[in-house]
Order: structure tokens, then C-alpha cells, then sequence
């Protein structure tokens, strides 16, 4: 049984890789061993020039020549040594003088025949050969070379491709091992001969191909590609930095992808070994501990993955710089030939068609070629059609310039339900349009045209989407305040659990104040954000600090999370969800703001893929805006909402009892942090109305702020005290009446609350102090705690409560968090 490898011409690049190289041959511990080795790098490119130069007659050819003498003289005098090293530069001098030869006739003609060219380009593989083969005979080891010239005969199919003539080689490979019978033998790729014995080359990707072809003469066991890379990329690792080596590949998958430009073998290198079932591995030279990638008939259990969609999809590739031409028109449907006739223009150009769609309608034909190439296809088929043209049966011949392709590969796509869709979700998700849409029968691929500039955010919105990487979140955070330094610290202890246990990978882009702001290509260390936005922080620019996420296309979900209560922030909410990104906030001020702003915020949400969570806005952490949305999803009907909205007022007449007075209770929540800054910005009822409007249009309800009553605890003389500290000092003197009122509420058997009211029967909502009995579960509330009940069709009787701490940084950032969490989830996180 053989065992081939093929070394190319990186591997091959040095004396100390070459004999690396002979070092990994003399490890291979198979009975029979068939290496096959490309020219040293760059080699094959100085050869090409010498034959450019000779053809221009331009003299420095012979100094170039000496070049490759050079070069080679110089890795052999490294590597050998003796009765080898005389030998093998005595062949090197005969072969120089060769072309010296070769390339004076060039000269001095001013033309080289490809059969001139190929004999000259063809050395580089036979040096390398018989270096390699006197390095391993150096270590003890029996080795030959050989010249493939005298075994392979292919015939030329074109200029640019040829056909092996496996019966030929057969029978000159049996003459061949009579001839030699070494175990061990080296043998040069890209060259071969045509039947009348002419030298030739295999053209592109030529040692590749020389290597499976002699794998199948001799029904190696296996063909190992030794290259520079660890294996095969499931996408291109310099745009998906989380792209991972696959373990295995079919052949059709890898013949797939290698169409659509990855760095897998030429799908003509497949051909020979698949007739007979050989496994194609490809290693690192330079990283022998990896174990590569396994090119063979499909696996059972391919890269040891569960058998779920997410390992349906194999990998994704990309080509850039097409364009999309599309040949519409009503004079096309039903017409027979009319492809044949757009094609064949096509092909008289000499252009390369990468895709084809066609609409079941006939009404047009659209087709990807190269962008470099369009123009002349554009130009001939205006040509050809130009009569169609002008009596109406074609609309038109339209050009869309700067397209990409995006392929996802996988043999086990056929007959898999539900893969189309979820492509297609994930690129919808990260708000990618799609140009066309191609799907062979075979369903080994899905083709998609889209805008080059979105090509690299859909890749990783789709590699992503199926498990190959982690969901990524690229995170801007506005507002580094209480909530946001909460929230930052809360990503930072979590990050790590959150990648291991869920896939969620999230980065923050950008942190930034009212004053100052600090920007991050790939995410900031959460674990010293603050030292760095003090200290690489520069002016703060939202405009910019949007940019900064809307322009990353290495991360295709991007998400502003607004920490503050600002409106001036709030008021773009519309434009960055116009843009793609989604938004999370405990911020009030959009929600609760002019009605037909929030009716256009929320009518933009629906219409898009793009989220804007809210949770936080109403009770902090607690779920009440989901439980609301839940209850309207499943049919339920909202009668009334009715709850203690602020942790700071719930504190407050919690504590407001026996012989206390209002103001020693508002100074004391004061003093431990309950209240704002300004005790009016509480006491006024402006944030409790907000909530009440918030709710009131989450349940169908069309009000503005205006249309709330609010029961002001601010004295209406105090309004107007130019501080804080003046209106503490003054507020006991208001004391009496809020005294009045829990007095005669006490005598009653009752306690004070303040609340808000959505009247959802009568369509409108109010902000008061109420009266409620000692067993009602408003009246049983400790510390700041929130309660909200909610009266519906199903909980008319008892209503729905939900209770809990309703302020304070830490759970309204943990509010915001969840938010994300589910934002995450909606983008293809597992639950």
C-alpha cells in the first residue's frame, strides 16, 4: 500500500524545509512512500520571467537566470555535502547551460511556444526533487527520483487545462517502477508530457493535481497536501476570526466550496482519487500536532457534531468584485432560446458565469459574472439584443455593480428541511438584502448575491447563525452612570459563562458619557473600562459613537444600549433601528414622548428585523412589560393597571405612619440614596405618569403625557425654590395636610399609596394618592418595593401581581442585561 504526500512550494522554500520535509517522509512509517514536490517558493514565478524576458528581448534575462542558479546552488551547498552535492550541481550546470540555450533561441525569435515555456518552467520541480531525494538518501534511507515527464501523458483540452491519460500512464509507470524499484521515491508535480512525448505542464494548482493523479495509479491508501494552513476553514478565517478547521469534508463538499473561491484543492485534484475511494488529507507542515482536514466519502458522524441543522451547514465561502446582470422583459416568457442566445453572447466575450437565477416566470434571467468583465458582457448583449430592445419584448439590460456571492456548503443539505430558512432568517436579522438566490438540485449549496460592502457582516451572520461560531453582539453603552456601571460590571463577571454556556459573545464597541466617549475595533476590557475611558477617552460625538458600530462589519448584530434619561438620546432611537441596530434602554423619555413619534418608533420595529427592548422602563428589573405583552399575545384583554411605580415613593409611605411627618421621611429616604438628587424630581409624579403611559400604550391605548392627572406631593409654593437643599428646609412646613390625610385614612382602617392607573375600559390612565385597606397587597409592601396588578378577562377576579424590587442600579441593569440576553436569543443563541 502507498502512501502519498505532496510538498508544495512553501514547504519546499528553504534548505532547513526541505529537510524538515525529509524528516516528516522518514517518520512515515507506510510500507511504500510516492512524494511529490512542487518547485521552491517563488521559483515557478522567476522561471515564467525568464521566458517573459527572453520573448521582450530584454538582455537582463541572463542575470536573472543566474539568479536561480544562485538560489539553488546555495539550499543545495546548505542540505548536501559529498559525492551528492557534486552530483547534484553538476546536473544543475548541465540544466543551466540548457537554457541558456532555450532561452537565447527565445531571444532571438521574440516568441516562445507553450511547449518552449513549460520546458523552462518545468526545472524548478525537477531541482527541488533531486534535492529532496539526496537529503533523505543522506539519512540512510533508499530513495529515487523521479521525472513525471516520463509517466504522466495528459492531453491538452484547452489553454488553460488538460485531460490525463490514465491507460498511457499506467503502463509507463509499470516501465517506470521496473526500471526503479525504490520504496521510497520523489517525484516532481505540475510537469508531464503529451503522447508525442512533448513537455507540458498541469497548469493551475498543477502539483495538486500530479499528486492525486499518481494516487491513483497506484491506489494509494492515502494523498496527504502538506501546505502552510492547519486544515480547512468552515469560512475564510480572515474575515470570521472564529472560523474553525473541520475535521472532515466530503468530496463534493469540498469540490463546493473550492468553486466559490475558499482555499480548499481544485475540484479537478478530487477527480482521480474519488473513482477509487482515496481519502485526501491536508496538513500543516509547520504544526504537525494538528490532525488536519479529511477529504473522503461522506462520514457517518462527521466532525464528531450531533446530527442537528446546525451541522447540516458545512462552511461558507465568498467571491467579491461581481456584478450582477440582469436581462428582463415580458417578450422573454415562452420564447425558446433566448437563454441559449444571452449565453452564448456571454461566452463570445470570453466572461466567467459564476451564478444563474432564473424567475419561473421567464420575465428575467439573472446571472453573476466578474466585474472586470462586465462591461464588455453589458456591451454585447445591448449589442445582440439591441432590436428586442427597441420594440419593447426587453425591458432591459441592467448592470448592479459591486456584488458579492455568499455560499453555504453542506452534503447533508439535501432533503434537510428548514436550512433555507434559517440562512435567510440569519442574514434578514442582521439587515442584509438579498440581491438573488441560486440552489442547485443537488442542495450541496445556497448561493446569494448581496451588496459587496455587506458581504463580510453576512458571513458572520450566517456562520454565526448555525453554531460554527459564537453570537456575537457588538455593544455601544451610553450613559457610564449608576444603571450603566452596573450594567458594564454585570457583562464583565458574566462574559466568560455566557460564552462557554450559551455561545453569546458580547463585545463592547464603544462607552461613552455626556462629555466623553472611547471607541474599540474587536471590544474593551471590561475588567478596567473606567481607567481606560479616563484615560484613552476623547470628546464625546454620538454621531460618531454610532458610526463606530454601524461601520464594524466584522460583527453583523450591533446593539445601543442608552443607560441615561435623556431625551436628546431618546430622539434617536429612530434612526440607528432605521440603520440596523438594535436598541435596549431603561430610558423613559421615548416611550412616554410625543405620540406620534412612539407610533413611528414602534410601527419602524415591527416592519424591520431590528429590536428595541424596553423592560427596564417600567419597574426596573421586574418582568412587567413582558407579562403585559404576554397576556396581550395570547388573547388576553386588559381591563386595568394599577401599581406602585417608584421605589422612591413606595419607600416613602411605606414609612409614613403613627406620628412621623412627611418631610423627616422624605429627608431620611434622602439621606439613603432613595431619592434623586432633587426630591421634587420623586415627589412631582412625573416618572410614575411616564410609566403609566408607557403601559397605557403597550395596551392599545393612544395618550399623551398631557392627557395624565397627576397628584403633584410637591407644594405648589416650593416649585419654584432655586435648590435642593431650600426646598428640604421648607417642607416641613407643608407638613399638615399630608398629616390630614393619613389621619383620617388611619381612621378608616386604611394607609396612603401612590399610584399609577391605566383605565384601559375607559382609555385613560391617572397618577394619586389612594386609600387601600391593611390586607390589600398594597398595603403590605415593604422597604422600596414595586407591585403592579393587572386586571384582564382572565384575572378579573384576582388579579395578576407581580412584586418586587422596582429601583435601585443593580436591577435595573440587570433588567437592561436580560434584555440583551433576549436580544441574543432572538438572533440565534440557544435558549
Amino acid at each position: 500500500m502507498w502512501s502519498v504526500h505532496k510538498f508544495g512550494g512553501t514547504c519546499m522554500g528553504t534548505s532547513e524545509r526541505i529537510q524538515s520535509v525529509a524528516d516528516i517522509i522518514l517518520k512515515d512509517s507506510s510500507e511504500r512512500k510516492l512524494i511529490i514536490v512542487s518547485a521552491m517558493s517563488k521559483v515557478t514565478d522567476m522561471m515564467y520571467n525568464l521566458v517573459y524576458k527572453a520573448q521582450a528581448r530584454d538582455d537582463s534575462y541572463m542575470l536573472a537566470l543566474d539568479e536561480v542558479f544562485e538560489k539553488h546552488m546555495a539550499t543545495a551547498k546548505d542540505l548536501l555535502d559529498g559525492e551528492d552535492l557534486a552530483r547534484f550541481l553538476s546536473q544543475l550546470h548541465t540544466d543551466i547551460s540548457n537554457l541558456k540555450a532555450m532561452l537565447r533561441a527565445i531571444y532571438i525569435a521574440g516568441h516562445a511556444t507553450e511547449s518552449f515555456s513549460d520546458f523552462v518552467v518545468g526545472h524548478g520541480e525537477l531541482w527541488s526533487a533531486q534535492m529532496l531525494s539526496y537529503a533523505i538518501k543522506k539519512s540512510g534511507r533508499p530513495c529515487s527520483w523521479m521525472d513525471t515527464r516520463e509517466v504522466l501523458i495528459v492531453n491538452p483540452t484547452s489553454s488553460n487545462q488538460v485531460d490525463p491519460d490514465y491507460t498511457e500512464s499506467e503502463k509507463r509507470l509499470e516501465k517506470w517502477f521496473a526500471r526503479e524499484p525504490a520504496d521510497t521515491i520523489i517525484a516532481t508535480g505540475f510537469i508531464a508530457s503529451t503522447p508525442n512525448n512533448v513537455p507540458t505542464t498541469l497548469k493551475r494548482d498543477g502539483s495538486d493535481f500530479s499528486a492525486a493523479i499518481l494516487g491513483a495509479l497506484v491506489r494509494a491508501g492515502q494523498v496527504t497536501i502538506w501546505t502552510d494552513v492547519d486544515g480547512v476553514f468552515s469560512a475564510d478565517p480572515r474575515k470570521v476570526s472564529e472560523a474553525v478547521i473541520l475535521r472532515t469534508l466530503s468530496y463534493q463538499e469540498a469540490w463546493e466550496m473550492s468553486y466559490f473561491g475558499a482555499n480548499v484543492l481544485h475540484p479537478r485534484t478530487i477527480i482521480p482519487v474519488m473513482k477509487y475511494n482515496i481519502p485526501i488529507v491536508i496538513r500543516n507542515v509547520f504544526n504537525l500536532s494538528a490532525p488536519g482536514t479529511m477529504i473522503c466519502q461522506q462520514p457517518n458522524n462527521e466532525n464528531g457534531e450531533k446530527r442537528g441543522l446546525e451541522s447540516v451547514v458545512k462552511a461558507f465561502a465568498t467571491i467579491d468584485s461581481l456584478a450582477l446582470v440582469n436581462v428582463e422583459g415580458t417578450g422573454m416568457a415562452g420564447v425558446p432560446g433566448t437563454a441559449s442566445a444571452i449565453f452564448s453572447t456571454v461566452k463570445d466575450v470570453g466572461a466567467n458565469v459564476i451564478m444563474i437565477s432564473q424567475a419561473s416566470s421567464e420575465h428575467s434571467i439573472c446571472f453573476a459574472v466578474p466585474e472586470k468583465e462586465v462591461g464588455a458582457v453589458s456591451d454585447a448583449l445591448h449589442a445582440r439584443f439591441r432590436q428586442a430592445l427597441e420594440a419593447g419584448r426587453l425591458s432591459q439590460v441592467e448592470v448592479i455593480h459591486n456584488c458579492s456571492i455568499l455560499a453555504a456548503v453542506g452534503q447533508r443539505m439535501a432533503s434537510t428541511p428548514g436550512v433555507s430558512a434559517t440562512l435567510f432568517d440569519a442574514l434578514a436579522k442582521a439587515n442584509i438584502n438579498v440581491r438573488a438566490i441560486s440552489q442547485g438540485c443537488s442542495e450541496y449549496n445556497i448561493t446569494v448575491v448581496l451588496k459587496q460592502e455587506d458581504c463580510v457582516r453576512a458571513l458572520k451572520a450566517a456562520h454565526s447563525r448555525f453554531y460554527l461560531s459564537k453570537t456575537t453582539l457588538a455593544m455601544g453603552i451610553i450613559g457610564p452612570g449608576l444603571i450603566g456601571s452596573a450594567l458594564l460590571n454585570q457583562l464583565r463577571d458574566q462574559a466568560a459563562a455566557l460564552k462557554e454556556e450559551f455561545n453569546i459573545d458580547l463585545r463592547v464597541m464603544g462607552i461613552t458619557g455626556s462629555r466623553t466617549m472611547v471607541l474599540n475595533d474587536t471590544g474593551i476590557d471590561l475588567t478596567k473600562w473606567k481607567e481606560v475611558l479616563k484615560e484613552e477617552g476623547e470628546q464625546a460625538d454620538l454621531d460618531r459613537f454610532a458610526q463606530h458600530l454601524h461601520g464594524n462589519h466584522f460583527f453583523p448584530n450591533r446593539v445601543i444600549v442608552d443607560c441615561t434619561a435623556d431625551t436628546s438620546v431618546a430622539n434617536r432611537y429612530y434612526d440607528w433601528l432605521r440603520k440596523g441596530i438594535h436598541v435596549v434602554t431603561p430610558n423613559k423619555k421615548a416611550n412616554s414622548g410625543p405620540l406620534d413619534l412612539y407610533l413611528k418608533l414602534r410601527t419602524l420595529q415591527r416592519q424591520s428585523y431590528t429590536h428595541y427592548f424596553y423592560e427596564a422602563t417600567v419597574g426596573a428589573g421586574l418582568p412587567i412589560i413582558s407579562t403585559l405583552r404576554g397576556l396581550l399575545e395570547t388573547g388576553d384583554k386588559i381591563l386595568r393597571i394599577e401599581g406602585i411605580f417608584s421605589g422612591t415613593l413606595s419607600y416613602i409611605f411605606n414609612n409614613f405612619e403613627g406620628t412621623r411627618s412627611f418631610s423627616d421621611v422624605v429627608a431620611e429616604a434622602k439621606a439613603a440614596g432613595y431619592t434623586e438628587p432633587d426630591p421634587r424630581d420623586d415627589l412631582s409624579g412625573t416618572d410614575v405618569a411616564r410609566k403609566v403611559i408607557i403601559l397605557a400604550r403597550e395596551s392599545g391605548l393612544k395618550l399623551e403625557l398631557s392627557d395624565i392627572p397627576v397628584r403633584s406631593l410637591v407644594p405648589e409654593p416650593l416649585k419654584a425654590c432655586s435648590s435642593a437643599e431650600e426646598f428640604m428646609q421648607k417642607l416641613p412646613s407643608f407638613d399638615e395636610e399630608l398629616a390630614r390625610e393619613r389621619k383620617d385614612a388611619e381612621a378608616s382602617g386604611d394607609v396612603l399609596r401612590y399610584v399609577g392607573v391605566v383605565d384601559v375600559v375607559n382609555e385613560k390612565g391617572q397618577v394619586e394618592l389612594r386609600r387601600y385597606k391593611k390586607d390589600h397587597p398594597f398595603a403590605q409592601l415593604s422597604g422600596s418595593d414595586n407591585i403592579i396588578a393587572f386586571t384582564t378577562a382572565r384575572y378579573k377576579d384576582q388579579p395578576l401581581i407581580v412584586r418586587g424590587p422596582g429601583a435601585g442600579a443593580e436591577v435595573t441593569a440587570g433588567g437592561v442585561f436580560s434584555d440583551i440576553l433576549r436580544l441574543a436569543s432572538y438572533l440565534g443563541a440557544p435558549s
